[in-house]
């Protein structure tokens, strides 16, 4: 019988860890926040954005910039010459979008954003979605959506 038991919670235990490997643990996953206290900074007019395709304002570099969503400035990444990093730093303009990867960082979280799950950030994300690949972006199923609403809802339950 305790072999049983020991099997049962061996087995549970390879599951999880299965689970988790499936869900992106131990490959550098980020689990992307769904609520950001830095929204209200947003550009009152995101629906017209440059082009994927612009160069870095300050030193023209064409690849791996980001659109500042706070002024729609066009910078570099950390990755050239951090031309993102210093307007953050010198303008306090914390949440921006990678026209590499579409992904949304806050600086001041120092957290990526669910572009999907924000309500306030969708808008923004399907038009460098659609300058970048010609189409409207996949969205997540509702049904998923709700279960990271529900997921988020109980953390900031339990942190309280």
């Amino acid at each position: 019988m305790a072999n049983e038991a020991s099997s049962s919670s061996s087995l549970a235990l390879e599951l999880e860890e299965e689970h988790e490997l499936m869900l992106g643990g131990e490959s550098g996953w980020v689990e992307a926040r769904t609520w950001c206290d830095h929204l209200a900074s947003l550009s009152s007019d995101l629906s017209h954005i440059p082009t994927p395709h612009t160069p870095c304002s300050r030193c023209h570099h064409p690849f791996e910039n980001w659109l500042c969503l706070c002024c729609k400035d066009v910078l570099c990444s950390r990755f050239v010459n951090k031309h993102m990093l210093e307007h953050y730093q010198e303008k306090g303009h914390c949440l921006a979008l990678s026209y590499s990867d579409l992904s949304v960082w806050c600086f001041s979280c120092d957290a990526y954003l669910d572009a999907q799950v924000i309500l306030q950030l969708r808008p923004v994300y399907e038009i460098a979605h659609l300058l970048k690949f010609g189409e409207a972006p996949p969205f997540r199923t509702m049904q998923l959506l709700q279960v990271c609403d529900n997921n988020e809802a109980g953390s900031s339950a339990s942190t309280s």
